[in-house]
């Protein structure tokens, strides 16, 4: 009789503490930027999406890509958004992690970076984005999505990159601040700051990167060990993640009823030092667009993966096929 109890009892118990949330939840650490780009992440949390799934997840916020990167390669972090560049490359190249989704995508018609001209090399001619050849271009470091953005833009224009006089400033701040004196005459930078920039009279907008160069600005991903030792955890966060990204999608690109509900909820991760009254236009201005179910433009990694290697910047002997992983989410597209 005992032992038939038993068999009656523990399944009840399972049962009654699932529905009050005191089985334990399975910790995941997540690493990111507090930038708009991250806001799946953060609707994710605070929907509780990801404690559906039964996941604890805490987050890891780091000020630069690259360090990301880092944090999941060294299994300090589960899982990471942010930019591709030619240090995440050579990093993934290794065999420590693997991309599963995608962050931002630049795509024609919605707004990204814009293309900006100092105020300077506008007045002396540099009108349009035709016109950069012979000119000055700031960006963080050599191998920066920067980097590649203005070598992108460079072919879809007609004009060679090497025409260009490149300068790495180290920081955005350092960036913004050279083109506001005149000392750069352009640069590509996010929307939330470009179009402040441009109204408040510190520099013109010439262009726009998405008219000149679509591609698959980052992307979501976890450890090699995660992917082969923990595919269920993995499953779970993509689950999530994908919901979140629905409703970013649903507020931020669709323009649903419920954008002041999700941008509230960002603000608390994205200039939360700031009155929301001023935070949430910012944040609103610096929505780029995310491909439904976080699907990855691979043919555009590997592409990317093959311009860093002509120039040097990442190794030749990476294989785009090796950094990234398609089991996880239908990939937008893939190489021909």
């Amino acid at each position: 009789m005992k032992r038939v109890l038993s068999c009656l009892v523990v399944p009840c118990m399972v049962v009654l503490l699932a529905a009050t949330g005191v089985l334990a939840k399975e910790k995941v650490t997540v690493a990111a930027l507090t930038f708009v780009s991250s806001s799946p992440l953060f609707i994710a949390y605070e929907k509780g999406y990801f404690a559906e799934q039964g996941l604890d997840v805490e987050f890891k916020f780091f000020r630069a890509a690259q360090p990301v990167a880092v944090a999941i390669a060294s299994r300090d972090a589960d899982f990471g958004v942010t930019a591709f560049t030619a240090g995440f490359y050579n990093l993934a190249a290794k065999g420590a992690l693997k991309v599963i989704g995608a962050q931002l995508h630049e795509v024609k018609g919605y707004p990204g970076s814009a293309i900006l001209a100092s105020n300077k090399a506008y007045e002396a001619g540099l009108t349009s984005v035709d016109k950069l050849s012979g000119h000055s271009f700031a960006m963080s470091q050599v191998g920066s999505s920067f980097h590649y953005m203005i070598g992108r833009v460079a072919e879809g224009a007609g004009f060679e990159l090497d025409s260009m006089t490149l300068k790495p400033l180290q920081s955005v701040g350092n960036m913004i601040a050279a083109l506001k004196s005149g000392q750069v005459d352009s640069m590509i930078i996010v929307p939330h700051i470009a179009k402040p920039l441009s109204k408040g009279g510190g520099a013109k907008i010439i262009g726009w990167v998405a008219d000149y160069a679509p591609y698959q600005v980052g992307g979501l991903f976890t450890s090699t060990g995660n992917v082969t030792e923990k595919r269920e955890v993995v499953k779970k966060f993509v689950a999530a993640y994908q919901k979140g990204i629905a409703d970013y999608r649903a507020a931020l690109i669709d323009g649903d009823t419920n954008q002041q509900e999700i941008l509230t909820m960002i603000h608390k991760y994205v200039y939360k030092d700031q009155e929301a009254a001023k935070a949430l236009p910012k944040i609103k201005n610096g929505a780029m667009y995310i491909e439904k179910d976080g699907r990855l433009d691979v043919a555009d990694v590997y592409k990317q993966v093959a311009w860093y290697q002509e120039r040097g910047l990442v190794d030749s002997s990476a294989d785009p096929g090796a950094i990234v992983d398609n089991s996880f989410i239908e990939p937008l597209t893939m190489p021909e």
